[in-house]
C-alpha cells in the first residue's frame, strides 16, 4: 500500500493513493484508462516535457497506482502532452519546434499495456507546423486535432495550430480528411486577425502604445492579454457528430459544422476577450443543458497578473448566437499570487467509452495552485463548489500545479501534477 498523502486543504473529496513517477512526474494534458480483457486497469498519462514521452500506470488498485512502463521522447525538444485511447489503441500527440521531426500523431497498439507497440503515424512535419498539441477521439473513424500540418502557413508561430481531422478507420494509415483554421491566422488569408491590443485601441479610437505587442499591454486605460490565435482543445461527441466545438485560444469559443468532415464551416464564435484576458483553453458542451463550459488557462505569473481565468458557461440553445450565463469564483489571489499559476486549466470531459464516468449535472476541473475542484450544476446559472483537494506541493516548490484530470465510472479521480509530483488518485462525494 502506498505512504498516505494528506491535502492541504479539502472538502468532499480525499487522496487516496500517489505516485510521484520517479523522473516522469511532470504530466501533461493527456490521460485516460485502458479497461483490459483480464479486467486490468491502465492509466496511460502523456508528460509535459522531455524526457518524458508517456507512461502506463496499473490502477487496478486506485489506492495503489504502480508504474507499469514508461518511454522517452525520440526528440528532445519534442513534446507528447496529449493522448485518447479507443479500444486497445492510443493516439498520442507530437509537438515539436517548427520544422523539426517526429511532428503529428502516433498511434500505438496497447493491447498489452506494457508493451506498447507502434502501428502508424500521420505526419504533421514542415517548415512552419509545430505539429500537433491536442487529440480528441471518441468514435472509431474520426480524430480531431489541435495541429499544424506539411503546407501550413501561420502568420506567427503563435498562430500555429489548427483543426485537422483525421480518418482513423485504420489507424495504420492515418489521412487527413479536412482541415479548419480561423480566418486571418493564415498568410494565404491575405490579412491577419487583430491583437487585443490593436482590437482596443481602434474601438477607442486612439493609437497603439510605442513597443512590442505581446504579453501585458495596456492600452488607454485598459490592460490587454494577448498570446496566441491558435487551436488549443477540439471536441466532436456522438450526441452531436455534425458539431466540433473549439476552444481557439485569444479567439475564443469556436462551433463548427463538421457534418462535411472535407469542409468545415464556422457556426458561431464567442470571443469576450477582450476585455477580458483571454486564452479559452477548453470548450466542452453540456448538451442536456444546452451550455458550453468555457475555461480560460491561467498563464501569467508571478502576481496572478492574467487574472481572472476562471470556468464559464455559455448557454448554446440557439448555438448561432451563444451567450455567457454564469461563472464560478476562485478564492485566495492574493495569498497564492506570485506562486505559479493560478486559474482555471483543464476539465474532465466526459470521455465516452469504457473506465469513463459521464455526467452533465457536475463539472470537474483542475485549477492549478487550487487543486482539483467539482461544481454542482444543478441550477446552471449559479454553479456552486461541491468538492475540492489541494496536494501537497511537490518538494522543492511553493504551491501544486495540479494539471489534468480522468474519472472512472466508479468515480474515482486520477489527476496529474505538472511540475514533479506525478498522479494523485482521489475519491469524492459527488452523488
Amino acid at each position: 500500500m502506498a505512504e498516505e498523502i494528506k491535502a492541504i486543504s479539502s472538502n468532499n473529496m480525499r487522496i487516496i493513493g500517489h505516485n510521484d513517477l520517479g523522473k516522469y512526474g511532470d504530466c501533461g494534458e493527456g490521460i485516460q484508462i485502458h479497461v483490459g480483457k483480464n479486467g486490468r486497469r491502465t492509466l496511460f498519462l502523456a508528460h509535459l516535457n522531455a524526457p518524458g514521452d508517456f507512461s502506463a500506470v496499473d490502477v487496478t488498485d486506485p489506492r495503489d497506482p504502480r508504474v507499469v512502463y514508461s518511454q522517452e521522447l525520440v526528440n528532445p525538444n519534442g513534446r507528447s502532452n496529449s493522448l485518447m485511447i479507443l479500444g486497445d489503441t492510443m493516439a498520442v500527440a507530437r509537438q515539436v519546434p517548427p520544422g523539426e521531426r517526429p511532428a503529428g500523431v502516433e498511434f500505438f497498439d496497447i493491447s498489452e499495456p506494457t508493451q506498447p507497440r507502434s502501428i502508424g503515424f500521420w505526419d504533421a512535419a514542415g517548415p512552419e507546423s509545430p505539429g500537433t498539441h491536442y487529440v480528441w477521439w471518441v468514435d472509431g473513424q474520426y480524430l480531431y486535432a489541435a495541429s499544424g500540418t506539411t503546407d501550413w502557413d501561420p502568420h506567427a508561430p503563435n498562430m500555429g495550430w489548427q483543426t485537422v481531422i483525421l480518418d482513423v478507420s485504420d489507424p495504420t494509415r492515418p489521412r487527413e480528411a479536412g482541415r479548419w483554421h480561423l480566418p486571418g491566422t493564415s498568410k494565404s488569408d491575405g490579412f491577419r486577425v487583430k491583437n487585443h491590443a490593436e482590437e482596443v485601441a481602434e474601438a477607442l479610437g486612439i493609437p497603439l502604445p510605442p513597443g512590442p505587442i505581446r504579453g501585458g499591454v495596456k492600452v488607454g486605460d485598459i490592460m490587454t492579454w494577448n498570446s496566441q490565435n491558435r487551436v488549443h482543445d477540439v471536441y466532436c461527441y456522438p450526441q452531436r457528430p455534425d458539431r466540433c466545438y473549439v476552444a481557439y485560444l485569444d479567439s475564443g469559443a469556436i462551433i463548427l459544422d463538421v457534418a462535411d468532415k472535407a469542409h468545415p464551416k464556422m457556426v458561431s464564435q464567442l470571443d469576450y476577450h477582450p476585455p477580458l484576458p483571454g486564452y479559452t483553453h477548453t470548450a466542452m458542451p453540456l448538451f442536456s443543458k444546452g451550455l458550453l463550459a468555457i475555461t480560460e488557462e491561467g498563464s501569467a505569473h508571478p502576481q496572478a497578473a492574467d487574472q481572472p481565468k476562471t470556468l464559464r458557461f455559455a448557454d448554446i440553445s440557439l448555438e448561432q448566437r451563444p451567450q455567457l450565463v454564469s461563472a464560478i469564483s476562485l478564492p485566495n489571489k492574493e495569498e497564492l499570487a506570485g506562486k505559479e499559476r493560478y486559474g482555471a486549466h483543464n476539465l474532465y470531459q466526459n470521455v465516452p467509452g469504457a473506465g469513463s464516468f459521464r455526467s452533465e449535472d457536475v463539472v470537474v476541473g483542475t485549477v492549478f495552485s487550487l487543486g482539483v475542484r467539482a461544481y454542482d450544476m444543478s441550477d446552471p446559472w449559479r454553479p456552486e463548489l461541491q468538492a475540492f483537494c489541494i496536494p501537497p506541493a511537490p518538494r522543492g516548490r511553493e504551491v501544486t500545479q495540479m494539471n489534468d484530470l480522468h474519472i472512472d465510472e466508479r468515480g474515482i479521480i486520477y489527476a496529474t501534477e505538472r511540475s514533479a509530483n506525478g498522479l494523485f488518485t482521489m475519491e469524492w462525494d459527488w452523488e
